[in-house]
């Protein structure tokens, strides 16, 4: 065997100078390792692709200069300081050295499931997901936390930069418990008391609850002057209704179930989906909240590209 298998870490390195992890399918990813090596993966593969992090803070308040550094935006160096002491210095801003974000992982019974074994669970999409995006915040020295949420708040981990935060996180994502009920209200209203200075808020759910109750806090947290961004996270199988000529379809969360013909209510089903897409797409982006509608098959460095 060779000897760089022993170390899972260095094992994924070196699959990663082959392939970028972040541009491969979820599941076959998922299958390198546990959350913390998929993150890793992912995020140095998506790093190398951009060339630099692409989540900013907001630039609204000036505080201070300082030397400029490789790979800083031009735009922000003080044109002034360099006529005078033929010297670089860049502006810095209040929200861009303090960027607070927390991410929300619903943790509802609907998420754990998926359509084809082969696929990941929107849970698991959403777990992996909210990982690299935690470790891209961290490595710029922005404070992340995490709140994971189902019927009530499961886990609750404070926006914080220190050492070990991102073990916390992905801690906090494997302790949640199985879900039952939805109520993202709840854990939304819960954030809003946590954030007392403006951030990033991002929610990763398949957003099956009341629609009007969340975005009622979603629109609370936007007056806030909260940036706040919204994945919209759902199997391919949901997305187009398929299978054998009758089948039963159960509710995860109530357990009322259904027999149905596919074929027959295929077009109505479709139709709905992208009627309930757009009326969420349509709410959010009123509301000047971020919106983005994701299969869990898509790359997990295309679904961070999202962001930028």
């Amino acid at each position: 065997m060779p000897r760089y298998q022993r170390n899972p870490t260095v094992h994924l390195q070196g699959h990663f100078l082959a392939q970028r992890l972040d541009l491969l399918d979820p599941a076959e990813v998922a299958r390198l390792g546990g959350i913390e090596i998929v993150a890793q993966g992912v995020v140095e593969g998506y790093l190398a692709g951009v060339h630099r992090s692409p989540f900013r803070g907001f630039s609204v308040e000036f505080t201070e200069h300082r030397a400029y550094q490789a790979g800083d935006e031009l735009r922000y160096l003080d044109w002034r300081i360099l006529a005078r002491s033929d010297r670089l210095f860049v502006k810095q801003f209040e929200e861009e050295t303090n960027l607070r974000a927390m991410i929300l992982v619903d943790a509802s019974r609907s998420m754990a499931w998926h359509g084809a074994p082969e696929r990941l669970t929107k849970r698991a999409y959403a777990e992996r997901l909210a990982a690299a995006l935690a470790l891209i915040l961290l490595r710029q020295r922005d404070a992340t936390g995490l709140v994971t949420f189902d019927d009530q708040v499961r886990q609750v981990i404070p926006a914080r930069v220190k050492a070990g935060q991102w073990t916390r996180i992905v801690r906090g994502l494997l302790d949640t418990p199985d879900g039952h009920g939805t109520a993202a209200h709840a854990a939304l209203q819960r954030l809003t008391a946590l954030l007392t200075r403006r951030g990033l808020v991002v929610l990763l759910s398949d957003l099956l609850f009341d629609r009007e109750l969340a975005l009622a806090a979603l629109r609370y947290l936007r007056h806030r002057g909260h940036q706040v961004v919204v994945f919209h996270l759902m199997d391919p199988a949901e997305v187009e209704l398929t299978g054998p000529p009758e089948v039963r379809f159960r509710d995860p969360e109530s357990s009322v179930s259904v027999v149905v013909r596919p074929r027959e209510l295929a077009r109505a089903y479709a139709d709905t989906v992208r009627r309930e897409v757009a009326a969420w797409r349509k709410a959010c982006r009123r509301h000047g909240i971020g919106y983005h509608h994701v299969q869990t098959n898509m790359p997990f460095g295309l679904a961070l590209r999202l962001l930028t």
